[in-house]
């Protein structure tokens, strides 16, 4: 048994001062309880957060797509998109495991403890399936083992080049070509989670333009219990555009006319979407995935998320191409977004509570765990696994600031060096910086020297 003592834990319903946490042999809480105030304690635990939508191979190029052409052709999201194909026909299952494990470490580092891998890059780089049908997926639960970080891997249904067209041949590692094809690898992928006890499966569709309309219906037929279903949706206009043209509706109007949306379903992006969908989306309960370092890297535009919480809508977060892996950074880009086209700055907050930093820290936890499969009423259960981000309390923004206050700095006034360490299962995984095991690095920066990218 291990026993932890702070000066504050973070609930949902705020924090508990001078907490106590006890853990059995397999680092699952057995107790949460108030200590006396004349016991040390010292720092502050938030619990770990959940990465919703992660690309791992594209961390290899994060930085390198900003030397941008001088014509007077735009350098858009289409732009970029071709530099990223051109990574993903170049790396091995070797060099997506020490990609993915570096990247990993790094979420950790950061605080975050879950990660949901929108895996799409399933072939060699001929196209050809492995013989392991999984063999890449397999290779990111390597990489989440190695690092210590859970995941969720969702193996990824890519099926056309665009809508009613044939894949490009430079998606050729991604594609399977059929429903029955899909359900093959989804299952082969299901398998694979037999390696590593924290890992498990989502099912999804690539994107409206990715996968043919009756198939989208089959997947999600197809979706069983609590198994999350994530899907690119409405990032871009011209995939609207072209999404009305051919099935005569929006991506996200179609999708709650033909698919039982429910808080199992979780739209990544849906940054251009109008007022009926806001409503489609809130009162169905569905999820939006927002990943706005990645969403303003690529210039996709700003979610109407004002509209979207008037309504009670659910939202977590992800990095996406992970040009940022702080998930404070990510609230603050989503807040400060809001407030410049607003000019308000309170967007997080309700009736009952202007806390923005509690409310947001919230929904990123409570509302990120369904996206990974896991239901959840609190940060912190007795019986579930002990799993947080502790803050220092010898920051000096930190050291003199009261528990009223606690949330608001480390949300809006954060950085890493506020960040003491990465508890899972009840281990320190990162502490003061470092990461256990310390050969990631040097794997990760072989890799890289090998595929000459940087």
């Amino acid at each position: 048994m291990k026993e932890f003592n702070f000066k504050g834990l973070l609930q949902k319903d705020g924090w508990i001062e001078n907490a106590r946490v006890t853990t059995d042999a397999n680092g699952l809480i057995k107790s949460i309880e108030k200590v006396n105030s004349s016991q040390k304690t010292t720092d502050y635990a938030i619990a770990g957060f959940q990465n919703a939508h992660s690309h791992a191979f594209q961390y290899a190029m994060a930085g390198l797509a900003e030397l941008h052409s001088t014509s007077p052709k735009n350098n858009d999201f289409w732009s970029w998109r071709t530099a990223m194909y051109n990574l993903a026909l170049s790396i091995s299952p070797d060099d997506m495991e020490s990609i993915a494990t570096m990247l990993y470490k790094e979420m950790l580092r950061n605080g975050y403890t879950h990660v949901a891998e929108f895996h799409y890059l399933h072939h060699d780089k001929s196209g050809k399936k492995y013989r392991n049908l999984a063999e890449n997926g397999e290779r990111l639960i390597a990489a989440a083992k190695n690092a210590g970080i859970k995941i969720t891997l969702i193996p990824i249904f890519y099926q056309k080049g665009g809508f009613g067209k044939d894949p490009e041949p430079k998606q050729k590692r991604f594609i399977s070509d059929t429903f029955d094809s899909y359900i093959k690898l989804y299952n082969s992928s299901k398998e694979s989670t037999g390696f590593y006890s924290d890992s498990t499966v989502g099912i999804g569709i690539h994107s409206m333009r990715g996968v043919c309309s009756n198939d989208i219906i089959r997947v999600s037929n197809f979706r069983t219990n609590n198994t999350p279903f994530h899907i690119h949706v409405s990032e871009q206009l011209k995939e609207i555009e072209d999404c009305r043209k051919f099935l005569g509706q929006r991506p996200v109007e179609w999708l709650s006319n033909n698919i039982p949306l429910s808080e199992h379903y979780h739209l990544v992006h849906a940054t251009h979407i109008n007022e009926k969908e806001v409503s489609a989306i809130a009162t169905t309960q569905t999820n939006v995935v927002l990943c706005p370092t990645t969403e303003g890297n690529l210039g996709d535009g700003i979610f109407p998320l004002k509209d979207f919480l008037a309504k009670n809508g659910n939202w977590s977060i992800g990095t996406d191409s992970h040009v940022s892996l702080n998930p404070m950074e990510e609230i603050r880009l989503l807040d400060y977004g809001q407030r410049l086209i607003s000019h308000n700055r309170n967007t997080f907050g309700n009736k009952s509570s202007g806390d923005n930093g509690t409310i947001a820290i919230n929904s990123s936890l409570i509302n990120g765990k369904k996206a990974m499969g896991v239901d959840t009423k609190n940060h912190f259960e007795i019986g579930n696994s002990f799993d947080a981000l502790i803050i220092s309390d010898k920051h000096p923004l930190i050291a003199q600031t009261s528990l009223t206050n606690l949330s608001n700095t480390i949300v809006y006034s954060s950085d890493s060096s506020m960040y003491k360490g990465t508890i899972v299962n009840g281990n320190w995984l990162i502490e003061n910086g470092k990461h256990c095991n310390e050969k990631i690095d040097v794997n990760y920066n072989l890799t890289l020297k090998k595929l000459s990218i940087r």
